[in-house]
């Protein structure tokens, strides 16, 4: 299917999706190719609604990963093939909404102290400090530093939804960043590969964190985005106003930051219950 994957990234690409998501998107289309041996558009509803159920019942896969499947295959059948898209408008499943693991400060330094060199540090204490997603770590330039005393910030490239944004770049960061130049000399990229012809992928900014979190003794729940979620709880806890945080995070909604509200123990450690309030007799 190596024409009919060339027409589907293209028509992606046409359409503005990031490269995770055409990635994805191309990587579950492969996989219903694969398991039934034959081109998907030779396929029929039944055998995508089959397809689907097999993922959900016989792989035992996430609800939210059957639905990125369910995405891409009505992309291909209706942007690329054409087809009716009332054919192909399947239910989507319905995710469990949770509250994502959130680190305790004492947790962060632990995870930062067992960090194996001052590359991985650096790396984990940056994503903390300005609540980075792990792809806008990795594609981090040194002209995205921006160190004027008047303009402390962090240049966001690779946004989610390909929007900029700026966060913070504390003093206590940029003396770190300095010290991790002088020492790695990077050229281009803030944390490059090992060949330093590009930047860490996200396959080994996720390792640097699981090393680090299993060598802290801390819970194996989570990957590195976990350092996002405490760094918009604790600007919470902090004080911070949820709106500032919005933009910190570059939320598009306003109800995705607002869970974070949710998580930030000065606000539950603060509120009296009603029980307090009533005068029980002795």
């Amino acid at each position: 299917m190596s024409a009919l994957r060339e027409r589907m990234d293209q028509a992606m690409v046409l359409r503005g999706f990031s490269t995770r998501t055409r990635e994805s998107y191309l990587r579950c289309v492969t996989a219903l190719a694969r398991h039934y041996h034959r081109s998907p558009d030779q396929l029929d509803r039944a055998q995508i609604e089959a397809y689907l159920l097999h993922l959900i019942e016989e792989r035992k896969l996430a609800y939210a990963s059957v639905n990125q499947a369910n995405c891409a295959i009505r992309f291909l059948f209706h942007r690329v093939l054409g087809q009716d898209a009332a054919l192909f408008e399947l239910p989507m499943a319905r995710v469990p909404k949770r509250l994502p693991q959130i680190l305790s400060r004492e947790q962060i330094i632990r995870l930062l102290a067992a960090t194996r060199n001052e590359r991985d540090r650096t790396a984990l204490m940056t994503a903390y400090a300005a609540g980075l997603r792990v792809s806008e770590l990795c594609a981090l330039e040194l002209g995205d530093i921006e160190s004027a005393p008047d303009r402390m910030c962090l240049k966001v490239r690779a946004a989610k939804g390909g929007k900029e944004r700026y966060s913070l770049l504390s003093a206590r960061l940029l003396e770190v960043l300095r010290s991790y130049w002088r020492r790695y000399r990077p050229q281009r990229w803030l944390f490059e590969n090992a060949s330093g012809d590009g930047p860490i992928c996200v396959q080994t900014a996720q390792r640097v964190y699981w090393r680090a979190r299993d060598r802290a003794g801390i819970a194996p729940l989570g990957g590195i985005h976990t350092l996002r979620h405490a760094f918009a709880t604790h600007l919470i806890e902090a004080g911070v106003d949820v709106h500032t945080v919005q933009c910190l995070l570059g939320h598009g909604h306003l109800s995705t930051t607002l869970r974070y509200v949710h998580l930030a123990r000065a606000h539950l450690t603060g509120t009296n219950s009603p029980l307090d309030l009533l005068e029980l007799p002795h």
